[in-house]
């Protein structure tokens, strides 16, 4: 018999009917001699009807009330979770962030999680009920209630199965695991059985949505097995978990991409200590993420500077860039805002030499110009024109035989 703590996203109990769907999947879990705690998201569409009401309201609602607001959303879900499951027979109880205990911060829309009293839900469990508890939301010190943001409820799934130490976190979901790429745009993209936390980090950071960075991030610090899994077909989806010796490990594992990017540059400003800080200072006090950094050195003692930000801040850095520039007294500025990351990801990367040279290659052979590249222990990120990208992805994607499991790829080779 096993523990599992699984979460439910808003496609899941998107209707009445996928919430009734869900009740049986859960119900088939308990009857199968294994402990739940359900955590499930609102219905698809709920919080931006209830954000339009806010808005109907005042388009600058305070955030306290604006949280009290959204957690009603979580709150119809559990309800009708908990209905469904008791009259399929079940014994379940449902609870809201704040009956757990989900002790959070005070940083109302994007709180943290601090600490998890589990007790409540440890007695329920113990005398055979299905816990159902509300996602995104908690409580501060003070017993203002908080939410925590996008992909709180895959948060808050991460943070219960590492407080009551269950077996395996499911996230379950509208795709059925974690696949080398995205499916819409190569075709033959295969799924992956299991994949590193480094890896699964890394895949969302650079633009892979099927997991929150910050449950990720939580699953690894607290070693939660993490299982993404189909809500709708049955599938064992995708295991993310720490690497283990001697488990045969791929090169690559996938390939993730971002469309939303843009390039400035400030070209001839003097070559001197701060003056990195003094181009990108004004730019982070503006709230504004810097993603990848290029520096070269000229030979008149100048430097040309250049960085990428999300397409959404591109105006605002630009003209932020341009009074710095008058300042430094700088040559020109350029910006281009139709560039893509494209980045290949794998803990396979640290132990063979020649990825980075294949992936050169095969972009060259495709006619597609690198502008920048990043590189970390287990990736490797390039800009290139937007045109490029689907190009790009799928070109890689052979390249590295990602369509093939290591075991055939390794059969391919003798």
């Amino acid at each position: 018999m096993a523990f599992y703590v699984q979460k439910y996203g808003g496609t899941s109990v998107g209707s009445l009917e996928r919430i009734n769907a869900v009740a049986n999947k859960v119900l088939n879990y308990k009857k199968s001699g294994h402990d739940l705690i359900v955590v499930v998201s609102a219905m698809s569409g709920e919080t931006n009807r209830l954000i339009g009401l806010a808005n109907g309201i005042t388009p600058d609602p305070s955030e306290r009330e604006l949280d009290v607001l959204l957690s009603t959303g979580e709150q119809i879900t559990i309800a009708l979770l908990t209905m469904a499951l008791q009259k399929l027979g079940a014994k379940a109880r449902s609870y809201t962030g704040a009956q757990v205990h989900i002790l959070t911060d005070a940083a109302h829309s994007k709180a943290r999680i601090l600490d998890i009293d589990g007790e409540r839900a440890k007695r329920d469990l113990a005398d055979g009920f299905i816990v159902v508890v509300a996602g995104f939301q908690g409580v501060d010190k003070l017993g203002n209630i908080t939410t925590l943001g996008r992909g709180g409820s895959d948060t808050t799934a991460v943070a219960l199965a590492a407080a009551l130490k269950a077996d395996e976190c499911q996230i379950f979901t509208d795709v059925d695991g974690v696949y080398t790429t995205d499916p819409r745009v190569v075709s033959d993209a295969r799924r992956l059985e299991r994949i590193t936390f480094e890896e699964m980090l890394e895949m969302a950071s650079l633009g892979s949505k099927v997991l929150q960075i910050r449950a990720v991030e939580f699953a690894g610090k607290y070693n939660v097995p993490l299982r993404v899994v189909s809500s709708f077909e049955e599938s064992e989806g995708t295991l993310i978990t720490y690497e283990e010796d001697g488990m045969e490990q791929a090169l690559i594992s996938g390939i993730a991409f971002n469309r939303d990017e843009a390039k400035l540059t400030i070209l001839g400003v003097p070559d001197q200590p701060g003056v990195a800080y003094r181009i990108l200072g004004p730019i982070g006090e503006a709230n504004i993420e810097v993603d990848m950094i290029i520096q070269n050195v000229g030979a008149d003692a100048t430097t040309d500077f250049t960085f990428t930000v999300h397409r959404n801040d591109y105006q605002k850095a630009l003209s932020l860039l341009q009074s710095t520039a008058k300042e430094l007294g700088a040559r020109e500025i350029l910006g281009d805002d139709k560039i893509v990351k494209v980045s290949i990801v794998g803990v396979g990367m640290r132990s063979h030499a020649g990825i980075a040279s294949t992936m050169f290659k095969t972009l060259a052979g495709e006619g597609i110009n690198i502008r920048m590249i990043s590189t970390s222990e287990i990736k490797i990120s390039v800009v290139v024109d937007e045109k490029y990208l689907e190009l790009a992805v799928r070109a890689l994607h052979t390249a590295f035989e990602l369509e093939k499991s290591s075991e055939n790829v390794e059969k391919t080779k003798h």
